[in-house]
């Protein structure tokens, strides 16, 4: 692992400003960009020490607070550890915030990340690879599909929402899709249950999308988030092992 380097930044966009989170190595050189999709709960801790080891393996790492109409993170007060208490009272207030991040509003915030990765003296240049968490999986797989000649890789874990069926299902998207892409489902998961990772699945396949799908047995839904009570370690280092073995493979 290199030295690392983690700074605020700023990332304009055609509503506003996001703020956000940027890793990289601290060599002075571009490195490869990976995107990072946050999970609902936001830009915190949590995201900043995912995206420094992430950074330490020799990658750019910029993870925005897609919820910035709403304010700079974090969106809402958070515990230093969200455990099964304390969920239904964030949750109140969360729910509403994500409701009004439609599809349109991420896929053009998208594309303004997308350009502030692309103009950044620490990106080299280049397609990037997404990597997203939570319905940060399910924004990484509309991206993918929405600028595939942007997109080099994506990954997505513990997804939520990924296949639901009906006219704006993230899924139908696969046809548009070039990249690689990889997605570690939680086990027994109702925010994506078995119907909607064959469905994701099957639609994949269907476009010629080359891809893993795998599930994490006993792993439950935000299985990577260590401030959380669905923490598992070993699925979260399984994780990082799938996420860094793609990465490799299409950079």
């Amino acid at each position: 692992m290199t030295a690392v380097q983690g700074t605020a930044v700023d990332i304009p966009t055609e509503d506003g400003t996001a703020d956000a989170y940027l890793a990289h190595p601290g060599d002075g050189e571009p490195h490869p960009a990976v995107l990072f999709y946050m999970d609902a709960f936001g830009l915190r801790p949590r995201l900043r020490s995912m995206a420094d080891r992430l950074a330490g393996a020799g990658y750019t790492v910029l993870v925005p607070n897609v919820m910035y109409r709403h304010g700079r993170a974090p969106v809402v007060e958070l515990p230093d550890f969200i455990d099964d208490a304390s969920r239904p009272g964030i949750f109140e207030h969360l729910v509403p915030v994500m409701r009004t991040y439609t599809t349109d509003l991420a896929m053009r915030d998208a594309d303004a990340f997308l350009r502030w990765l692309a103009a950044s003296p620490v990106a080299a240049d280049g397609p990037v690879a997404l990597t997203g968490y939570c319905m940060g999986a399910r924004l990484a797989l509309l991206t993918a599909g929405t600028y595939p000649d942007r997109v080099a890789a994506a990954a997505g874990f513990h997804g939520a929402q990924l296949a639901p069926g009906g006219p704006d299902s993230p899924h139908l998207v696969a046809d548009r899709i070039t990249a690689e892409l990889y997605f570690g489902h939680a086990d027994q998961d109702e925010s994506l249950p078995p119907e909607q990772q064959e469905r994701l699945a099957a639609a994949l396949t269907a476009a010629g999308v080359r891809h893993r799908c795998e599930v994490y047995a006993g792993a439950h839904h935000g299985y990577t988030q260590a401030d959380t009570t669905a923490y598992d370690e070993g699925a979260t280092e399984r994780h990082w092992t799938a996420l860094l073995d793609l990465l490799k493979r299409t950079f």
